[in-house]
């Protein structure tokens, strides 16, 4: 027999990241032979346990898959919307199972990174591993060196305060300033808050690298396979 806990069982699936598998369960979607779980420490026999969400049956993933998205405005990052509003997968043409690593906003367009790697995603995303985000914003303005000094250091946006961010005015003409910023945490619409927490409006924001993975020339609302090497850098963080 091998036990494994209901929620890394789930990521394993392809179904969606630990995380997100975790609040499923604790939402009652996700029965183990027919019987309701709603337990994070439960743990499942992965050889004979029968494992359904939202009445689904499910399995372990064949084969592990990379995807890397230029994702356009207007998309969210999810798998489905309960809005009905387009969502990344739409872009996707594979049969395979897949969802986002993390998330980017309705607003915000760029690089977004999709797997059925449930590990790999849960480690991505876990702000311990310091994994830089890095995006583009166009702000209304001008950045002084009081708001730099403030992104760079750590700002307080409604209940707590960022980690330092790099930061770096690209350019600017008085009334729109381009800059670059790097964070590795993952909040709400964090660049944004960050921004408007120095009283600065967001015009466009793209996200142009995740670690050393970088969008580089990929055509917006196109996607292509992760290279070996992308892979292998992603699984020594």
């Amino acid at each position: 027999m091998s036990y494994e806990r209901l929620q890394k069982y789930i990521a394993n699936c392809g179904v969606t990241s630990r995380r997100k598998a975790e609040e499923m369960i604790l939402d009652g979607k996700v029965t183990v032979n027919d019987e309701l779980v709603n337990e994070l420490g439960f743990k499942v026999d992965t050889e004979k346990d029968s494992v359904c969400v939202n009445g689904k049956k499910i399995k372990p993933v064949e084969k592990l898959l990379y995807i890397k998205l230029n994702k356009p405005t207007g998309y969210v990052t999810t798998v489905k919307d309960q809005f009905d509003r387009k969502c990344v997968i739409d872009l996707i043409d594979i049969p395979d199972r897949i969802y986002p690593i993390g998330r980017l906003d309705y607003d915000t367009s760029g690089l977004l990174l999709l797997t059925n790697d449930g590990d790999l995603a849960n480690k991505l995303m876990h702000p311990r591993y310091k994994v830089y985000k890095t995006y583009i914003a166009k702000v209304k303005g001008r950045l002084n060196a009081t708001d730099v000094g403030w992104l760079r250091h750590g700002i307080k946006i409604e209940e707590y305060t960022t980690s330092p961010a790099i930061v770096d005015i690209l350019n600017s003409d008085g009334v729109i300033t381009k800059v670059r910023i790097s964070i590795y945490e993952g909040k709400n619409r964090q660049v944004r808050k960050m921004l408007a927490a120095v009283g600065k409006e967001v015009i466009s924001l793209k996200r142009i690298s995740f670690g050393s993975i970088e969008l580089k020339d990929l055509t917006i609302g196109t996607w292509n396979y992760l290279s070996d090497e992308e892979i292998k850098y992603l699984k020594s963080l």
